[in-house]
């Protein structure tokens, strides 16, 4: 058996008194013991890096593989992973973990706090006295009977896996990941899919270890029952996103977006004045649209900064999952998410109206009751912002009306002509340069918009947006326009995002671009 340090023997014997699952031993954190999906706190200090390679005797990470995994011979079961990278600029992981049939039922939950001098010991645990790895463990969080980790022996080195090759996504600053059974990782970067150079193709079992690994309980119970899942996963000091996780022929796929850890500024984002000056209202409803993908959450982001830097307020946001995390500047902000903090957007939004909010974030306004408690949560003296998923600005106004019974859309146009204050429908295109750039359609809804609103006559709006842009209106065409002027976007590419493809192609062959002609031209090269 092997000898183990004061500060080691104490925390695994607090482990097996108290019946935890496990110990995490993380750089940057205090030493925490785990049971369910709970974890207690129980040192004073925080762990240093050298300080958890004294505890395994290894005084430089690069002598070791990592991850890596091996059994303590302690007499009691302990498996010890070891998840984090040999670059010393990485946190380093270790998790002591003992089979589920050695905990003693009965134990008390809450662990007796260590004293911050029994961890300071020098540990003498020798990695050469480790033996053979056991069999793959659980980890204690996850909730699904009989989990098997694949490939892996434990949850920490399928999340270290993951994590690999989410670092390597934020390196080259690609904006997704994809996951696939049968392909190597691919890489989404200016907005063209490349496969990761060096690495294999996935199989199903390691790619739903991995997956399921960073997955919240509820999002692995979801998962299990569903086949498909949202949830946020954040690497400390590296990024935040926002992932998809879903089954198809092959087996687990997903999907993650790489979510910037700082929030975006509306001088970043290349908002205008006149967008911004939404920002101010003291009530009504403000709707940023586009399809999937096209950057609505950033924009977003953008927006409820301005308002934390300039206004003094509470915010509430209700997303699903959190993307970008706010921290209070000039406003006090409650962020919360879908299925975690609440059991939906309507009754997260239906419960703000009750804790004294200024400003509500509806992440997407989903269903019908949601709208329509938006649009009277507006009308009652709160600014709403909230996304749809509609190419448009008028289609944005026809979209919600049409979601209501026809004996409810006469009232929901009248609401709705009171309460909306601008709609904000964008697309990302290809820059030319590289990376990608928005295109906005800006429709802020002055009187004879609220009359057209009111009066059902929908389809009369873009030609009031096109004769009122000295207010800040934009069309979605202009918009794409003066991006091909300006040269950051290629003339195809924006005929290919626009939705009045008809009058734009006019507008491109006036200037001396044939659309008909590049689209022949990239078809004969295979571009």
């Amino acid at each position: 058996m092997t000898r183990l340090t004061a500060s080691l023997e104490t925390i695994l014997q607090v482990l097996h008194d108290r019946g935890m699952d496990d110990v995490l031993l993380r750089e940057g954190d205090p030493v925490q013991l785990r049971k369910g999906d709970k974890s207690f706190p129980v040192s004073r200090d925080v762990l240093g890096r050298e300080q958890i390679l004294r505890m395994l005797d290894h005084t430089s990470g690069n002598d070791v593989p990592w991850p890596t995994e091996f059994s303590l011979a302690d007499g009691r079961g302990v498996t010890v992973a070891v998840a984090g990278p040999a670059d010393a600029t990485q946190p380093l992981e270790v998790v002591l973990a003992r089979r589920r049939s050695d905990t003693p039922r009965g134990a008390p939950a809450l662990p007796t706090p260590l004293s911050s001098d029994a961890l300071m010991q020098e540990p003498v645990l020798r990695a050469s006295d480790a033996v053979a790895a056991p069999s793959p463990v659980q980890h204690p969080a996850r909730r699904i009977s009989d989990h098997s980790w694949g490939p892996f022996a434990t949850r920490a080195l399928a999340l270290a896996e993951l994590e690999r090759l989410l670092r390597k996504q934020v390196e080259v600053g690609a904006a997704d990941l994809h996951l696939r059974v049968g392909e190597p990782p691919v890489l989404r970067r200016r907005g063209d899919l490349e496969r990761m150079a060096g690495e294999p193709p996935l199989d199903d079992a390691r790619l739903t270890a991995m997956v399921t690994a960073a997955m919240p309980p509820k999002n692995e119970a979801e998962f299990a029952e569903l086949s498909d899942t949202d949830f946020a996963y954040e690497i400390e000091g590296v990024s935040r996103f926002r992932a998809n996780a879903l089954k198809d022929r092959k087996g687990t796929a997903a999907v993650l977006r790489t979510i910037s850890s700082d929030t975006v500024t509306v001088d970043e984002m290349g908002i205008s004045p006149e967008v911004r000056q939404l920002c101010y209202l003291s009530k009504g409803l403000v709707l940023v649209t586009g399809p999937t993908g096209s950057g609505k959450s950033t924009t977003m982001c953008a927006l409820i900064d301005l308002i934390n830097r300039t206004r003094n307020d509470h915010i509430i946001t209700i997303e699903d999952p959190i993307e970008f995390v706010h921290k209070n500047k000039q406003c006090l902000i409650t962020q919360r998410q879908v299925g975690v903090h609440t059991t939906s957007f309507k009754s997260a939004l239906r419960a703000a109206l009750r804790e004294d909010p200024d400003v509500v974030l509806v992440g997407e306004l989903r269903d019908l009751e949601t709208v329509a408690i938006a649009i009277e949560t507006a009308e009652t003296g709160h600014l709403v912002f909230g996304t749809l998923h509609t190419a448009t600005a008028a289609g944005t106004v026809d979209r919600i009306i049409d979601q209501f019974p026809a004996d409810r859309q006469e009232q929901i146009r009248v609401m709705l002509a009171e309460s909306l204050k601008g709609v904000v429908s964008q697309t990302l295109l290809k820059r030319t340069s590289g990376g990608r750039i928005a295109a906005r359609e800006i429709m802020i809804v002055n009187s004879a918009i609220s009359n057209l609103i009111r009066e059902g006559k929908t389809v009369q709006i873009p030609s009031i947006i096109q004769t009122n842009k000295r207010l800040g209106m934009v069309m979605l065409n202009d918009a794409l326009m003066d991006l091909v002027n300006a040269g950051e976007v290629d003339p195809l590419e924006a005929y290919t995002k626009a939705v009045d493809k008809g009058n734009l192609a006019e507008r491109l062959k006036s200037k001396g671009f044939d659309v008909a002609v590049m689209q022949r031209q990239r078809d004969a090269i295979g571009a």
